[in-house]
């Protein structure tokens, strides 16, 4: 999420509609989904049409989908039937049976006691609430009445599970949590004629009251963090003002409002708690928090207390980091989704929290302390701090002195520490979001090797930057970039260039083959088919660059817009590259260039293609690109023709190897084989 990459993107056809959240398989690490209530769907990430993946139509709705990290996934169908998903998939038209008849799930969650996968999910019918507690594997199943409250009902639930007990919490419409404990029964046939006979009622108590100052907050959902600490997303309203979003820490142990963060921008309600990070919605953006819980105490408690008369609680984790454009912690930026780990917190002690403030402080302080030294000065104390930091927030302490550095130029033009920034970049592991404006400052200061070196080392770059960084490389004339210091190790060992009306050739011959070898093959050579004479249609510095494009991440869906921008000049002559190197890779034996960082077959044929979609209509109008169309067609037209013959020897050569391992090493002997 903090690399803000699409990783993979999927959907359905039109018409049809997913009716429940994907979940991921654990020990298969597959996908699963439900559409139109009854298709279930499984993939993997190299699946990329949902269409051709696994299909089975299901005999009932399915509500939801629970997957546990070694429970395997459970689907919880509408009519509270519950089924391993191996079991299901023997039968998938098995008959489900109907367990919670008029009654609508408001809610379900799945939980691991000890190896048994526990699902829990409440009902509702006219008014009234139901428990049904449920062990698929023991084919276990326990409905409970929730006792009625006649001035409230409840809004949303959470559960765990400690020492064989369920504690569900409700947060019902009084805007009060209420708790309820459900032990884990041990089945028998007696407890079973029981609970047949009678209906066990469920009684809650109060756990928390949720008021600030006299003010309510009203939830919309909650999570647990741990035993003693609850999270609630919700809004507060001041009399006389405006409603404001709050997403708020409770001490259940000791009453208290741990700590609060006002979310201007709005939520959608939901809060999410997975591996002790928060998810929510703050605008148009997925915000993540991490935190840490430790044990509750009396004096951690008593100092929020006398902090709660306002709402905008002070606590152990500096919120103010998130939205300081000194501190740089969290790594904001237009285009940023996450709140980085290091926007932590820590449910500690007073004193702790002390410390933890002075030291998420301690970065930021000196930071600006250095906002008006000398460069001198700003440079060396930059370089003790990056020494010194500790390993847990190293990354985020050298974006920061990235951010400290950028910020600078931007106060002084004049200013550029060319040398300081490539070392950085160089021999630090560092991430586009973690210094979202360094490769826009580089692209102002025409700084073409630290461009790059973030194209080869950044795997999160945004396909704007992308393309960007490609029509900048394209535009510039050879001449100039002959004066540019860039690195050359990914082309110096295959390119041909023209110096002075003379070719120089740094071909390498691998395995014996060469083009010149191959005159009598039926394998097309470069210079029969190449638009431009043979030789490569870009300089050195600039196929360098351009190699560094061909490097860097992106997805396709998103780059493809850019690309229809490109300038058709542009266009043109990096096709021209890209069939350069198509050829040149087609010349080798194992289609592997040499050199360092060079690019792959795999690469160069995704880029093609890639343009090829987005400058379609541009190449085919262009009397420019005609013949280099031409010439294209028909070499990948020769090469699948080549491909095709060998393909049909396959089976003959297979067998002459076997033969050759049958044959006894001493014995001479010639053979004649017919290939048909």
């Amino acid at each position: 999420i903090s690399d803000q990459k699409p990783l993979g993107c999927w959907s359905v056809k039109h018409g049809q509609v997913l009716t429940c959240p994907v979940v991921c398989n654990f020990e298969t690490h597959e996908y699963i989904a439900v559409h139109d209530d009854k298709v279930l769907r499984i993939w993997k990430d190299e699946d990329i049409n949902l269409d051709k993946v696994f299909k089975a139509t299901l005999s009932a709705d399915v509500y939801r989908i629970h997957s546990l990290p070694q429970g395997g996934p459970l689907v919880l169908f509408r009519g509270g039937g519950v089924r391993t998903l191996d079991v299901l998939l023997e039968a998938p038209q098995q008959e489900i049976e109907n367990v919670v008849s008029a009654e609508v799930i408001r809610w379900s969650g799945a939980f691991m006691e000890g190896q048994e996968p526990v699902l829990i999910f409440t009902t509702e019918k006219d008014g009234h609430f139901f428990v049904y507690v449920q062990k698929p594997k023991l084919s276990s199943l326990h409905r409970y009445k929730l006792e009625q409250q006649e001035s409230a009902k409840p809004l949303c639930f959470t559960a765990h599970i400690t020492n064989q007990t369920v504690t569900l919490l409700c947060l019902y419409s009084n805007y009060s949590v209420y708790q309820v404990l459900i032990p884990l029964q041990q089945d028998t046939e007696e407890n079973e004629e029981e609970q047949e006979e009678e209906e066990e009622v469920l009684s809650k108590s109060l756990l928390l009251n949720l008021s600030v100052s006299g003010t309510v907050l009203k939830g919309t959902s909650l999570v647990v963090l741990d035993k003693d600490h609850i999270a609630v997303l919700g809004s507060l309203a001041a009399p006389g003002k405006q409603p404001k979003e709050y997403l708020t820490i409770w001490n259940t142990k000791f009453q208290t409002l741990q700590t609060s963060k006002e979310l201007p921008l709005g939520t959608s309600g939901q809060l999410w708690c997975y591996e002790e990070k928060f998810f929510l919605i703050h605008g148009k953006v997925l915000t993540v928090i991490m935190y840490k819980c430790e044990t509750s105490s009396l004096a951690a408690a008593v100092g929020k207390l006398k902090d709660s008369q306002t709402p905008d609680v002070s606590s152990f984790l500096n919120w103010n980091t998130l939205e300081d454009e000194e501190l740089v912690v969290s790594i904001q930026s237009q285009e940023s989704v996450a709140l980085k780990a290091e926007s932590r917190m820590n449910l500690r002690s007073r004193s702790t929290v002390a410390e933890q403030q002075q030291e998420t402080l301690s970065v930021g302080q000196l930071l600006i302390n250095l906002k008006d030294s000398s460069t001198y000065v700003l440079e060396t104390e930059l370089r003790k701090l990056m020494a010194k930091a500790p390993t847990p927030d190293l990354q985020a302490t050298i974006g920061c002195v990235v951010t400290a550095l950028i910020d600078r130029c931007k106060r002084n033009p004049k200013y550029y520490p060319q040398n300081f920034l490539h070392q950085i970049v160089e021999t630090r592991d560092l991430s586009y979001s973690l210094c979202p404006d360094l490769m826009a400052l580089a692209l102002e200061k025409k700084d073409m090797h630290l461009l790059q070196v973030c194209l080869q080392r950044f795997p999160d770059i945004p396909e704007e930057v992308t393309y960007t960084c490609l029509n900048v490389f394209l535009s510039m004339s050879d001449a100039h970039l002959q004066s540019i210091d860039v690195d050359l190790d990914s082309v110096i060992c295959y390119i041909d260039i023209e110096l002075d009306n003379k070719e120089v050739k740094t071909e390498i011959v691998e395995n014996g083959f060469s083009a010149e070898m191959d005159q009598d093959t039926k394998i097309p050579r470069e210079s029969q088919f190449r638009s431009d004479g043979g030789s490569c249609p870009v300089g050195l510095q600039k196929a360098a660059l351009l190699n560094a494009v061909l490097h860097s991440a992106y997805t396709e869906t998103f780059l493809l817009p850019h690309l229809k921008n490109l300038p058709a000049r542009q266009a043109i002559l990096f096709l021209r590259y890209l069939y350069y190197l198509y050829v040149k890779c087609s010349e080798k034996v194992n289609t592997t260039l040499p050199g360092i960082r060079s690019p792959t077959i795999n690469q160069i044929m995704d880029w093609m293609c890639l343009l090829l979609d987005a400058q379609f209509t541009v190449m085919v109008m262009l009397p420019e690109a005609k013949e280099l169309l031409s010439n294209l067609h028909r070499f990948v037209r020769a090469q699948v023709r080549f491909y095709s013959e060998l393909n049909k020897i396959e089976g003959s050569l297979q067998e002459l190897q076997r033969l050759n391992h049958l044959r006894e090493s001493q014995t001479y002997s010639i053979e004649v084989l017919e290939i048909i």
